[in-house]
């Protein structure tokens, strides 16, 4: 009898953690393998291993448990659109584990960071980039007359920004827009930008969209490229996203379609 009960015990020692049942619902095992997944991936998105989550998980999965044999029962997992509906969400892990595979197995080197912030660098060499100040308004006489007082020094072009621009945002400062490349603006602007000089302010109005412009560039400088440091998650993101599309296009390209 003794070794019986020492044989009985021997056995229950040597059952495998994976084995071990951390919960029953309605005689359905919840197994501690399920639960130290569905931990780790709370782990892996940040989350803190402790004895406080864990007693959350183990209950999160009995509650899941019991809604999904609850809808089991009342045949739910039948209904044509909840199968469609699974399937798709089944499809969408599939593919996002698929694309997470490849970055872990084909990374991007820090000397493609590199080399393509090299290559933008180069491309952005020489641009410029402007200190602005515009007014806006809805007449091209307007604009004529408003053009004419400030070359004659009747006004100031800070005072007829704040009297008259229709841009709410720059108007109220002296229609002062800041720094920025020509290309922040539509294109009728963004020439006139480009075919002043330092100080100068346009003869005639710009008409866009948005009405007459009148257009004066206070200030310009070569475009500063930023440090690698400080664009290298925005590069290395870029490269990822060119990666997986070529990636998926080489799956359509070897897959048989008809």
């Amino acid at each position: 009898m003794k070794r019986l009960a020492v044989f009985a015990a021997a056995c229950a020692i040597a059952v495998p953690a994976y084995a071990q049942t951390v919960a029953t619902v309605n005689g359905q095992a919840i197994t501690q393998a399920k639960l130290d997944q569905f931990v780790a991936l709370l782990v892996s998105q940040g989350a803190p291993d402790t004895p406080e989550l864990r007693t959350q998980v183990k209950q999160e999965m009995v509650n899941r448990l019991v809604a999904v044999q609850a809808a089991e029962k009342a045949g739910i997992d039948k209904q044509p659109a909840v199968t469609q509906e699974i399937e798709l969400a089944r499809q969408g892990i599939l593919v996002r584990a698929l694309m997470a595979d490849y970055l872990k197995k084909n990374p991007v080197t820090d000397a493609k960071i590199q080399a393509e912030y090299d290559n933008i660098k180069k491309e952005q060499a020489g641009k410029q980039e402007y200190k602005l100040r515009h007014i806006l308004v809805k007449e091209q006489k307007q604009a004529e007359d408003l053009t004419a007082a400030i070359k004659s020094k009747k006004t100031t072009f800070d005072a007829a920004a704040k009297k008259d621009s229709l841009d709410p945002g720059s108007g109220k400062n002296g229609g002062d827009l800041g720094w920025g490349p020509a290309s922040n603006y539509v294109p009728e602007f963004a020439e006139a930008v480009e075919g002043l000089k330092k100080g100068e302010m346009t003869t005639k109005p710009v008409k866009t969209q948005f009405g007459w412009h009148i257009i004066q560039v206070e200030d310009s400088r070569e475009v500063k490229f930023p440090d690698l440091k400080e664009v290298k998650p925005q590069i290395e993101e870029m490269l990822h996203q060119q990666q997986l599309a070529e990636f998926q296009q080489g799956l359509i390209k070897n897959a048989t379609i008809k």
